[in-house]
This record gives structure tokens, sequence and C-alpha cells, in this order.
């Protein structure tokens, strides 16, 4: 029986070329992330080891959640992280640069068929460009900083073959909402989502880093798309030298705990609903929703690709007086590129909020929350009740295609109209 790409990595990293999926394993890591929302719980915990730090330069530290602060409890916060980085001398450090998960994969941190934990969430976001990578607690992360291994049970794969041509204006984020009610927001508990078919392979790195994103919303432990030739040249163009990065694929006769077929020819946008980011429906279900805000951006969808069409949508409109558009990119590299595309000055002309690349009100932060009676469409992972704020405001959950629309129109819109 052959192997899927998850059992390949894993079994390399422990170094037991029989381990399959059910078998735990202890992995040697190769990058490990820690952010200043939650890496403060590992600090004092891994000192009261005693031990030195495994590996400095596989350590990576980002202050992105608050960034910079916005208020007192805020930078007092931020302190730990600061020692942390000093104390061991830490050289990939980048402090209010961009959200974790864009500026791993684009600055080439990462290679195909390695191993990577982040005290996060969404690190399953790395999987995009064929790594097994996964959040994990912040008193793992101690065990890390010390030894620079994990245990891990390596989990079974759920195969996801994506067909056929997207409609116009029908984006990777409406194939992962859709997707998402299909699975069910713990139908995927522990195991892999493993991204493949035309489909995937016509999509941009960009497209499949919002794939793998939000597979944690499934419950999975990770999401993975096999490297490609898109794969290489996006790691090739981060300084990657090509004869580094492994092409690690799952054999025709790897064993899968399901198989899923989702053909996207027909494919409508989709709207997740409160409060489940598996909530979805069609656009039509959910247009003429009145709106206050909406939020483009996030390391869900803040990249060129997702500034692109919402620029395309917005070009030489207004944003309603009414509304906030709250512009998000993912790292500078995006608001760098943006701007010297014109794309930034076009979303000021529109009198859309251009914000520094943070994880913004998609973490909880202060910038764009949201007050009692408000409601949101936003391009980020999770629309939780009181994630932006009030309890008692509504979250919604769309493509940057859709988001761009709903702005200009002041309530949830279809971008195809």
């Amino acid at each position: 029986m052959g192997k899927t790409i998850t059992e390949k990595i894993l079994a390399k990293a422990a170094r037991n070329e029989d381990a399959k999926a059910g078998d735990i394993v202890v992995a040697n890591i190769d990058l490990a992330m820690v952010h200043d929302g939650l890496g403060p719980i590992s600090y004092p915990k891994f000192r009261e080891l005693g031990v030195p730090l495994w590996d400095p330069d596989k350590v990576y530290v980002f202050v992105d959640h608050a960034a910079p602060a916005s208020t007192l409890h805020d930078a007092v916060m931020l302190a730990p992280t600061h020692e942390f980085v000093r104390e061991h001398n830490l050289k990939n450090y980048f402090n209010v640069q961009g959200v974790a998960h864009q500026m791993i994969p684009e600055g080439g941190y990462l290679k195909p068929g390695e191993v990577a934990v982040g005290t996060d969430s969404h690190t399953c976001t790395y999987g995009a460009l064929g790594a097994f990578s996964t959040g994990i607690g912040s008193t793992e992360m101690c065990n890390v900083f010390a030894t620079g291994k994990l245990w891990f049970r390596i989990p079974e794969t759920i195969k996801v073959t994506i067909t056929g041509k997207l409609p116009n204006r029908v984006m990777s984020k409406d194939i992962i909402l859709k997707l998402l009610t299909m699975i069910g927001a713990n139908g995927a508990t522990y195991k892999t989502l493993e991204f493949c078919g035309d489909t995937v392979g016509e999509m941009s790195i960009d497209s499949r880093l919002t794939l793998c994103n939000m597979s944690i919303e499934a419950g999975a432990k990770n999401g993975i798309i096999a490297p490609d030739e898109k794969t290489v040249d996006y790691l090739v163009k981060a300084g990657v030298k090509r004869e580094e990065i492994e092409m690690l694929k799952s054999d025709d006769d790897a064993n899968y705990c399901e198989e899923i077929q989702l053909d996207v020819s027909d494919l409508t946008p989709y709207i997740a609903m409160p409060h489940n980011p598996a909530n979805g429906v069609p656009i039509s279900e959910a247009a003429g929703i009145p709106l206050s805000q909406v939020l483009i951006g996030t390391c869900t969808n803040g990249r060129v690709e997702d500034f692109a069409i919402a620029a395309e949508i917005i070009r030489g409109n207004k944003i309603p007086n009414t509304m906030r558009c709250i512009i998000l990119p993912a790292s500078n590299h995006v608001f760098s590129e943006i701007t010297r595309l014109g794309y930034t000055k076009e979303f000021i002309d529109a009198g859309c909020i251009v914000m520094n690349a943070n994880c913004g009100p998609c973490g909880g932060m202060h910038e764009g929350l949201l007050y009692e009676g408000e409601a949101c469409l936003g391009t980020h992972n999770r629309n939780f009740c009181g994630r932006m704020g009030s309890p008692k405001a509504n979250i919604y959950l769309g493509s940057p295609a859709t988001a761009a629309k709903s702005a200009l129109m002041g309530r949830i819109a279809d971008p195809r109209s």
C-alpha cells in the first residue's frame, strides 16, 4: 500500500519509513513559529526548563496581532516577545512587518516536505507549499524550543478532488466555504485535507494558500497540496534554490479514509452566515443583507491577487459614507506591490481605509471592531460570535470579489452582476 504525502513527510521527519496513518511518531521540526498573541505563554514556561534553545535559526517570531499596539495593555504584552528575541539573539524576528501566515510562504522560509508548527491554528496555511504544517499549543512549543521535536499521531487523509473551470469572479474562497458546508465544522477533526484535481493545478499559490488556511475550520490537523512547477517558481522567486525543493506527492495506491469530489464549473459565490465558517449559503440566499463594514484582506485573502480583483470592482466608484471598507494587506511586501500597481490609490480614492499589514479585527484587535447591531462582511477565516467586538454584531465571510461589490452596495451583493 502506498502513502499519502502527509504520511511520507512525517515518516521522513521521524526517520521511520514504515510509519503510516494512525502511528504515533516523534518528528523533527524544521520551523517553529510564535507570535505576540500566544508566544508570551511559552517564554516563561520554557525558561523554567533551564535548557538552551534548540536551534535559534529555526525559530520565527512575529509581532502581527498588536501591530502596532493600540492600548497600554497591548504594549505591556509585547514586552515578553521583545525580551525573548533579545535573550536568544533571534535573527528571524519580524516586528510589525506583516502576518506570519503570509510572510513565511512569501519569504521562502519553508519548503515542500518539511515540518512546521506554530502557536496559531492557521499555521496550516503553509501546507499550500507541500509542507506538513499545523498549529500547536503554547506549552507544546516549550518542548519544541527545548528539543526540536514533537510527537504526532499521523493523521488519516481526506482526499478532496476539485475539478472544473471556476466561473468569472468565483474564487478559491468560495470553494472552501462550499466545501465546509459539505464536511462540517468538525468533519475533518485530526485529519489531513489533501487538495488535488485540475482546478487546484490551475490555481495560483495565493489561491492555494486560502484553501489550506481554512482547513482548520473543518477541524483538520493540516491542509496540503502537492508541490508542482508553480510551487517551484514561487519559491525560487523567494530565493529558494531549485535543487533544494523536494517534489513529494501521494502514491497512486495511497489509502484515504474518505474521498470528496467537487465540480466547481457552476459554483456560485458563497457566504458564511453567522456564527460559523461552515454555515455557508449560496450568494442568492444572503444578497441584500445590510452591512456596516467590509474587511478585505487578512492572512486568508490579503494577497496581491485578492486586491487586484477588489480594485477591478471598486475602481472609479465610491464607498457609501455610511460604510467602512477596510483594506488589510497580509504583509508589507503585499502592501508595496499593491501600491506599485496603483491599487492603494484606487482604494483611497474610493473612500476605503487602508491599514498597515497586521491581523486587525480578525484577531479581535482594536481597529475595526463592531458594536451591537452592526454587520461586517469580511474575507477573513472566522466569524465566531464576539470575535470582532460585540457578541450582538453579525459577521459574514466571503471572497474579495464579493466583499468589494458589497462595499459599493452597502449590502451583501453578487460580484457577478
